[in-house]
């Protein structure tokens, strides 16, 4: 299992806009945090570095404050064990403890939080080619963005031990940091001090966490409010992972074949794979109708395994060629079980194509059409060198820091520690905080096209978390036209942005 879950989460669980160039940024505190900042067992951080901008939003003109720079991690002894970067925004019309704060991580484990940094929800946005989320040629550029966050509540972007500028001390193993727990108590860490130096005590706090960071965001739930008797406002799930069964494509753990279900008939739409009568649906209509397929005659099938029966194993047979535009041979071949590397792959074979795995609109090529799987997913690798590209222009040139270490936006944190009983589980965690604290709200954002963690999967999480109805209604599911990173598009984008102000509006009262 921590072999596949390496392979599935390592490359990050992440996934034009006509911007507004409206942005004044003037030069603030000039650093250069090098190598050096890395030094020795008690050595100090060197001060952030502050500059000062301004952006219209929805004809609103905001002066916010940006801050990057390292937050030490340190022992009881007081030994620093890691510096934290981040980057923080803050408005500055309103007084810090009466504006909601949040909190925002990206996942993997081993990614920094670039994606919704430069993607999604900080003052700037990456460039994309079109309105459709593709990358233009390269020197990639950015700009205002409009669905900014900033108009609504404050930003810190955390980037985990290993990830962006973060590092291990002199010393000290990576190994303390890369594991559930460890990551969890040293994020959590983190947003406590934050919170403490900062004076945020008293504002509304949220969590926003993609992929593996919805993974962190519902262990920091009960972590803060365990260890530090910290309340959260909010937590917003972008592409969510609650529970690993639901993804892990083990022999014996029937779940993922029918939880990859509608996300394979949405992508098999997208495509022209299907019958006339499904291509006429709408992706929400076409999604309810292979949900209630999958949840009954397959789900039937699958609790049988060998001993169905012949008519109901040729049912299923049908019916799955009918869902996926697979052609019942392979159906057949794959024992009625189509793993998520061959979907990938198969799909559009005839076509000598592959589809995403983070987004399953994208297409791409491989060396030949043999394989199982593809060589590469073309949906991360249409977004890598564009989110790459213009953080770290933006980082220098427009934030003033300058370090002359790689800024890691994706990197190997193998081996994670993991539970060693069973698949990681938040689900519980979520559900105890959620219960002790009934004022918290969670919103879960869902991508039609998302092959990483499929929207059905997260329906099924919150149905299972056993909670009363009562609490069961402070959780909200969203959807979007869209995969894994549904901001890639201007018209998603500023849904998941008015999603997000109605959400938080319900949270704070």
């Amino acid at each position: 299992m921590k072999k596949h879950l390496h392979f599935t989460l390592l490359i990050v669980l992440f996934t034009g806009l006509q911007l507004v160039n409206a942005q004044k940024r003037s030069g603030g505190q000039h650093a250069s945090h090098g190598d050096s900042a890395l030094g020795g067992k008690n050595d100090s951080v060197a001060p952030p570095v502050i500059t000062h901008h301004q952006i219209t939003i929805d004809g609103k003109t905001i002066n916010y404050t940006a801050t990057a720079g390292y937050m030490p991690m340190k022992d009881k002894n007081e030994n620093v064990l890691a510096k934290i970067f981040y980057i923080a925004y803050t408005a500055d019309a309103e007084p810090a403890n009466k504006r909601p704060v949040t909190y925002v991580f990206n996942g993997g484990p081993g990614s920094s939080s670039i994606w919704l940094h430069m993607g999604a929800i900080g003052p700037v946005r990456v460039h994309f080619g079109d309105d459709k989320g593709t990358s233009p040629a390269p020197p990639f550029t950015y700009g205002d963005n409009e669905n900014s966050w900033i108009g609504f509540t404050d930003l810190v972007f955390i980037d985990p031990v290993s990830t962006g500028f973060s590092r291990p001390n002199k010393g000290v193993e990576p190994a303390k940091f890369h594991g559930y727990s460890e990551d969890i108590a040293s994020v959590g860490d983190f947003i406590r001090m934050y919170t403490t130096r900062n004076g945020r005590w008293g504002s509304p706090k949220f969590l926003t966490g993609e992929s593996y960071g919805t993974t962190r965001a519902s262990g920091l739930s009960g972590y803060l409010q365990d260890a530090y008797g910290m309340y959260l406002n909010g937590i917003t799930l972008v592409s969510s992972v609650l529970n690993f069964q639901y993804i892990d494509f083990n022999r014996g753990n029937d779940l993922p074949y029918a939880l990859f279900l509608p996300t394979y008939a949405a992508t098999a739409q997208y495509h022209k794979k299907l019958a006339p009568e499904l291509e006429a649906l709408n992706v929400e209509q076409l999604a309810k109708k292979v949900e209630t397929f999958a949840s009954g005659t397959y789900t039937l099938f699958l609790m049988q395994g060998d001993k169905a029966s012949a008519d109901l194993t040729n049912k299923v047979i049908d019916s799955l060629s009918y869902f996926t535009g697979l052609s019942k041979n392979y159906v057949k071949g794959s024992n009625e079980r189509i793993r998520d590397h061959r979907f990938f792959k198969e799909i559009l074979r005839d076509e000598s194509k592959t589809v995403g795995r983070y987004d399953s609109r994208y297409t791409g090529e491989d060396a030949d059409d043999a394989g199982e799987g593809f060589s590469y997913d073309p949906s991360y690798s249409a977004v890598s060198g564009l989110f790459n590209g213009a953080l770290n222009e933006y980082m220098r040139k427009d934030l003033n820091y300058k370090s002359d270490m790689p800024y890691e936006a994706l990197t190997n944190v193998w081996p994670w520690s993991l539970p060693e009983n069973g698949y990681l589980d938040v689900s519980e965690t979520l559900r105890q905080a959620m219960t002790q604290n009934p004022s918290l709200k969670v919103m879960v954002c869902c991508g039609y096209y998302d092959l990483a963690t499929p929207f059905y999967n997260a329906e099924y999480a919150v149905d299972h978390m056993g909670l009363r109805a009562d609490v069961r209604n402070n959780i909200i599911l969203t959807y979007y036209n869209a995969g894994h990173m549904m901001y890639v598009t201007k018209e998603d984008d500023a849904k998941l942005k008015a999603d997000a102000i109605k959400f938080y509006q319900g949270a704070i009262k």
